[in-house]
């Protein structure tokens, strides 16, 4: 079947407009705002060691595992401190350089995405004591760009014992903060 001249630039018109037509696209620009959360730490309610005099000095040791999360989203880095009451049975009391942190682990809380922190301390850190809890110490640190995300951060510390303590239970009060900055 041949088409007329004027037939077939009809057609050939009304095929270019339908392909103008598909090749035509409309754009759109989203926004997506992400609003900086906090830095917190949270530690276990309780820890605790335990020793049987021997007469001799000796160290026993406990953990305490911490929850860190950065959730500002700025890379500032971070640390945490710790400060401490001497270890007391209320009559008597362990000397107040008692107790060290021997060494910390660090990993991501099980399904989060997180930027490993980048430690600068070296151990051991005295934990600072008295009877009123005097002025922190940096025991772990996220440099710039490091620690984003939710961590498990577990000091070990060591309490040392002297040969002559008394038997007794003894109780100290740590307190953790998380700060700002490496």
């Amino acid at each position: 079947m041949l088409l007329r001249p004027a037939a077939a630039a009809a057609i050939a018109s009304l095929l270019s407009l339908g392909v103008t037509a598909l090749a035509r696209a409309d754009t759109s620009t989203g926004t997506g705002t992400i609003t900086a959360g906090v830095l917190s730490e949270a530690a276990s309610p309780a820890f605790a060691f335990s020793a049987t005099l021997t007469g001799a000095d000796q160290t026993a040791a406990y953990t305490l595992p911490i929850t860190v999360t950065d959730a500002r989203g700025t890379g500032a880095g971070w640390n945490l401190t710790i400060t401490s009451t001497a270890w007391s049975t209320g009559t008597d009391s362990l000397p107040t350089t008692a107790s060290s942190i021997t060494g910390v682990a660090a990993a991501c809380v099980t399904g989060v995405t997180c930027t490993n922190p980048t430690n600068s301390v070296g151990y051991p850190v005295s934990v600072p004591a008295g009877t009123l809890p005097p002025t922190a110490v940096k025991f772990f640190n996220a440099a710039a760009n490091t620690g984003m995300g939710q961590f498990t951060v577990t000091p070990t510390v060591s309490v040392t014992i002297p040969g002559t303590a008394k038997q007794g239970v003894y109780a100290s009060t740590v307190t953790l903060a998380a700060v700002s900055g490496p």
